[in-house]
């Protein structure tokens, strides 16, 4: 079967800034998806969408076009779905909280995670910390799980959405990655395929994120709201600041400790704000009050409620449940280092991009996809910014394995380090909320 539209008219199309029908979109996704469109004429495309943009409807059309390219998770059985989604950032293991927390508050998590790339952690590598963790599940048995404890979470499908991937792939070596209308559809396109009923965004923004500028962050956002109304699902969105890392770990079993921690009524005050602050709009979009259900996000990480959650979810995917109880017993990497501060006075800044590096060249992360990682190494912040430190005082601890990358992590983050003599200005943590 070949397209029935001229591929070359399309391209022209586009480049001479016009908008295409749904028909259209149908023609150059699917017909590049079932290998009719070459590479060379969807780069061409992919170019001309970078220069000139898309359309609100456009960009909806081309994210259900991507959505419906694959298999579709039916979730219609279970009760109030939700997902969530973070576009990336240093220390972020707010899956690992939230997804238990919305579970043991009556609502349904059945969702597909990714793993880590580049700077990014990834929630599928995080709970690989838990030996003997899958995150592959027969559907039957993920929907099961779903309904039965209200968690289930598995690595992305290659059949979910493929038509992404493929464009992702492509965008990847054609500089046409960071465009607007084509970063909304990637992400809406998986979840929407994905079949959750209600979508929360975490916008990450800032030094450690994607999208650095709090103007790119709303145009994200209000992108991907507008693509879920049209879609017919409840999409809200919280931007949030990743200028310095979430919480005060950096690394995959660092990071399940704090989650641990938090789910314990332990955690950092930033880390465990957000989490509320998500949990919130989950229910506000099933119509719940705003402030009873501030206080029933709370109560799960006081009560064990949400910890219950979690401890059940990981022994259901095979995981040692133990180790919820000790977390201490999780493996890190026993080598240690510090980052001093080379003045005294306050923590001006933390660079989350720095520490994010400091943990891949630690063998935390993976440059290519497919690689490897160490799931022991990493980054603790010992001090915040804005806290009080003396000359000399660790502010930084790195966790290493044989020295393996120690010399440039240490570098990376004594350059992303800075000491002030006045206490900075507090920043907040949610930045802006898009509804």
């Amino acid at each position: 079967m070949t397209s029935a539209f001229n591929i070359p008219d399309l391209i022209r199309k586009k480049r001479d800034g016009a908008e295409h029908s749904r028909a259209e979109l149908e023609g150059l996704v699917l017909g590049y998806t079932r290998g009719e469109v070459p590479d060379y004429q969807i780069s061409a495309w992919l170019m001309a969408v970078y220069l000139r943009g898309m359309t609100p409807r456009e960009t909806a059309d081309l994210t259900l076009v991507m959505a419906g390219s694959g298999d579709e998770l039916n979730l219609g059985d279970l009760p109030r779905t939700v997902d969530k989604h973070s576009t990336g950032g240093v220390g972020d293991k707010t899956s690992l909280i939230l997804t238990p927390m919305l579970a043991a508050l009556g609502l349904t998590v059945a969702k597909m995670s990714g793993r880590g790339l580049a700077h990014t952690g990834g929630t599928i590598d995080k709970l690989e910390s838990f030996p003997g963790w899958t995150p592959e599940l027969p559907e039957e048995r993920f929907l099961a799980q779903a309904r039965g404890i209200g968690l289930a979470l598995v690595g992305q499908s290659k059949d979910l959405a493929p038509a992404d991937g493929k464009l992702y792939a492509l965008r990847d070596v054609t500089a046409t990655v960071d465009c607007l209308p084509l970063i909304a559809s990637s992400i809406m396109s998986k979840k929407l395929a994905s079949g959750a009923h209600t979508v929360v965004l975490d916008v990450k923004v800032g030094a450690g994120a994607f999208m650095r500028t709090l103007e790119d962050g709303r145009a994200l956002a209000r992108a991907m709201v507008d693509i879920g109304t049209r879609a017919s699902r409840l999409v809200r969105a919280v931007l949030t600041d990743m200028d310095a890392p979430l919480g005060r770990m950096a690394g995959n079993s660092l990071e399940v400790q704090e989650a641990i921690a938090t789910l314990r009524g332990e955690g950092p005050e930033d880390l465990t704000e957000l989490c509320v602050a998500l949990a919130v709009e989950a229910l506000a979009a099933y119509g719940e009050d705003e402030a009873q259900a501030e206080t029933r996000a709370r109560a799960t990480l006081r009560d064990s409620s949400a910890l219950e959650r979690f401890r059940a979810f990981i022994v259901a995917q095979g995981g040692e449940g133990t180790l919820v109880d000790h977390p201490e017993r999780l493996d890190v990497a026993p080598g240690r280092a510090e980052v001093v501060a080379p003045a005294s006075g306050f923590v001006e800044r933390i660079d989350a991009l720095s520490v994010g590096r400091a943990v891949l060249v630690l063998g935390g992360g993976r440059e290519r996809k497919g690689e490897a990682i160490d799931h022991g190494v990493g980054v603790e912040l010992l001090k915040k910014p804005g806290e009080a430190v003396a000359a000399g005082e660790a502010v930084l601890r790195l966790y290493h394995r044989d020295g393996r990358g120690l010399e440039t992590a240490r570098a990376l983050l004594e350059e992303g380090l800075s000491v002030t003599a006045r206490a900075p200005e507090a920043q907040p943590l949610i930045l802006d909320r898009v509804n």
